[in-house]
């Protein structure tokens, strides 16, 4: 059980009173659950960050069906994880199953009035749950009020590049201070768009992986292939195959592998696990 003061157990005991008479002051999120529904075990943190992120908007109330099965019973539950939002006690809106954040905050703000959020951290709530336009507009006006926010602007050239246009994420390169281009965020943007660059002209992944079933030394298919795991977040697949083409040809096209490795490294960051083990074998291969 969650030690947040706005999340508590419901029973059948203590339902009618803490859920259905409270819910006159406060909307009750009733999450209905059991240690065996691997959904459950999904949404569960989910719901907990919500009700600390709605700092007492809402009240979460868990109710585990296993031990509470007359209570289940009476709400109607049939299937895991079971969401029922009580206002003034009435059930006025629920779901089934475990939803992304953003689609429960979407159920949540038609009953609940939301705390005023930071708008640099809804821009990145949005971005990750895939709303590009959202996040680009709220950072663009942000961008507006603060053009010399210069963490604001690398985000916005992020989204651009991710948008395919990349040459409006180098033009915020460009300008920025010399200082300010050595930051992790900035090389982190500046890799990102060479690797965008260079999959323009990329092979097919399958077209790539044949070649290397037919000559697993073939070293424009591994360099292909690396850019494409790249590009695709596979970081230790990319990393795989950077060093498997240093081994086979170290100064292929002017000691790519290297280089794009070294890129790789900047734009994840030294604290990743995959970059600390990497650049061991990299240290090795060269030494």
């Amino acid at each position: 059980m969650s030690n947040s003061p706005y999340v508590f157990e419901a029973t059948m005991e203590n339902f009618q009173q803490q859920v259905m008479e409270a819910s006159a002051n406060t909307p009750i999120l009733v999450d209905v659950w059991a240690d065996w529904c691997a959904p459950c075990k999904q949404l569960t943190p989910v719901l907990e960050k919500l009700a600390d992120d709605y700092e007492g908007g809402f009240l979460l109330a868990k109710v585990n069906a296993d031990e509470q099965q007359e209570l289940t019973s009476s709400l109607g539950v049939r299937s895991l994880p079971t969401i029922i939002l009580v206002k003034n006690g009435q059930a006025v809106d629920g779901f089934n199953g475990a939803l992304p954040e953003g689609e429960i905050r979407k159920v949540l703000d038609k009953h609940v009035d939301a705390p005023e959020e930071d708008p640099y951290d809804k821009a990145h709530r949005l971005w990750e749950d895939g709303d590009v336009d959202g996040a680009t507009a709220i950072l663009a006006e942000m961008n507006q009020k603060d053009p010399d926010n210069l963490k604001v602007l690398i985000d916005l050239a992020q989204l651009k590049a991710e948008a395919g246009d990349l040459e409006t994420a180098e033009q915020v390169l460009e300008s920025l201070p010399p200082e300010e281009k050595m930051q992790h965020q900035a090389k982190q943007l500046a890799a990102r768009v060479k690797f965008l660059k260079q999959s323009a002209e990329l092979p097919p992944i399958k077209d790539l992986e044949m070649a290397l079933e037919q000559d697993p030394k073939d070293p424009n298919a591994l360099h292909q292939l690396a850019l494409h795991h790249v590009l695709l977040e596979n970081n230790a697949e990319a990393m795989d195959l950077l060093i498997r083409l240093m081994q086979v040809d170290s100064k292929y096209k002017d000691e790519a592998a290297k280089t794009t490795l070294i890129e790789l490294f900047d734009k994840l960051g030294n604290n990743n696990p995959d970059v600390r083990t990497y650049r061991r074998k990299l240290y090795t291969l060269m030494h």
